[in-house]
């Protein structure tokens, strides 16, 4: 896909996406299939070749969308919201762009600094002590693994990496 594909189909998603965003509430809130509806729709190899975005867009019609729970429309009540909006999507789509690997200041300095920043308007908000840290954690389950492993290392006063566990 060339550039001027590429803005050509990123223009024709973002109108996509706008009109699903007004239009949520008109879709079932629930999935409309059985399980092993969706699976039985695709192919049970990988593709040999490439397909066009419109028949990729056509499969996201006719075989996603029917199993998709549509957690932000109106009548949906149950589990959690997934409080995405229009700007957290713009966000999204930034961050997918420049595909940042921030696992280090040295992999990204502005990723690290920007959380850092963020992490200290988030204490100043909460009034939390002048002494505390944070960092954001992609998933509830790695900042449960977090806890676990610090609480690990607290028990063990510190020496459960350093001196391994036996």
């Amino acid at each position: 896909m060339n550039s001027k594909e590429f803005r050509a189909e990123a223009h024709r998603m973002a109108d996509w996406m706008a009109d699903y965003l007004e239009e949520v509430g008109q879709y079932p809130v629930m999935a409309q299939v059985r399980p092993g509806d969706i699976k039985a729709q695709l192919p049970p190899l990988p593709p040999a070749h490439s397909e066009s975005m419109a028949e990729i867009m056509k499969d996201v019609e006719t075989i996603i969308m029917p199993g998709i729970t549509h957690w932000e429309s109106p009548g949906f009540m149950a589990y959690f919201p997934a409080s995405k909006s229009p700007p957290s999507i713009l966000a999204e789509m930034l961050t997918a762009t420049l595909g940042v690997q921030g696992m280090l200041w040295l992999t990204s300095p502005a990723a690290t600094e920007l959380e850092e920043q963020m992490m200290e308007w988030l204490k100043n908000m909460l009034a939390l002590p002048k002494n505390w840290k944070g960092v954001i954690q992609d998933t509830a389950s790695t900042a449960t693994l977090t806890a676990l492993l610090t609480a690990r290392e607290k028990a063990l006063n510190w020496e459960g990496n350093r001196k391994g566990l036996h």
